[in-house]
């Protein structure tokens, strides 16, 4: 028992000083991939996945919903006012037909001149069908973060199934010995840090898209029950 603990410690403080040197020669993350065996490169595929859709997400949000909607809305509700209704239509189509605000606006002018229950009626499926497309695959990086974890903790096995082969080998040198549980200490240790570092990633940027999310779905909210009340109780009423 005193003799595998001196083995280990001995093979960690190997380990250690290799790390340093390596992290000093700048080739630490080469040396970490490749003595992190498969589950790294499954992890580093998976780092890329979630990279993609950050990004692919942050563009989305930033692009689409770019539109200040209380301007906009000022601008709409005086062409409303002003009986103005296919000016204001085209104000819509104008800004940039895809911004989803703006899509909500058009499809209760196009009704405007239908009642309040079809006007509520096309907003209410509008919103339903824009609010869906904010939070594509945002979720799944949750689900991601405890993907990489688990892939990294099979990285993690899988190292420790290499150190106590190793050190319950008694054929192999004592040099071989102590270099074989320095690679499976290596490999342990990697992948658990790569696997925890992809999953604290995926919830970080969890949090900031999701938390832009709901800012989005407030102002799809909002843009509703202000252009409702404009065309059904305000026009409504010049009527």
């Amino acid at each position: 028992m005193v003799s595998l603990v001196d083995t280990a410690v001995s093979a960690l403080a190997s380990l250690a000083s290799a790390s340093a040197s390596e992290a000093q020669g700048g080739s630490f993350i080469v040396k970490a991939f490749k003595d992190g065996g498969p589950a790294m490169y499954v992890n580093l595929l998976m780092l890329a996945i979630v990279i993609t859709i950050v990004i692919e997400r942050t563009v989305f949000q930033l692009a689409k919903y770019r539109v200040n909607s209380k301007e906009f809305f000022a601008q709409i509700r005086k062409l409303v006012n002003a009986n103005n209704l296919d000016r204001a239509i085209k104000l819509c189509e104008a800004g940039n037909g895809s911004y989803p605000i703006l899509q909500l606006v058009k499809s209760g002018l196009a009704v405007a001149n239908r009642g309040p229950d079809e006007i509520d009626s096309q907003l209410s499926e509008k919103a339903a069908e824009l609010k869906p497309e904010v939070e594509k695959r945002i979720g799944s990086l949750w689900s991601m973060a405890n993907i990489a974890t688990l892939i990294g903790l099979l990285g993690t096995v899988f190292g420790l199934i290499r150190t106590f082969a190793a050190v319950s080998n008694p054929n192999m040198p004592a040099s071989e010995r102590q270099q074989k549980l320095a690679e499976g200490i290596s490999e342990a240790m990697v992948n658990t840090a790569f696997g925890l570092f992809i999953a604290v990633l995926c919830m970080i940027c969890h949090l900031l898209l999701n938390t832009n999310v709901k800012k989005i779905q407030h102002d799809i909210d909002s843009t509703q029950e202000r252009i409702f009340n404009l065309l059904a109780i305000q026009r409504g009423g010049q009527g």
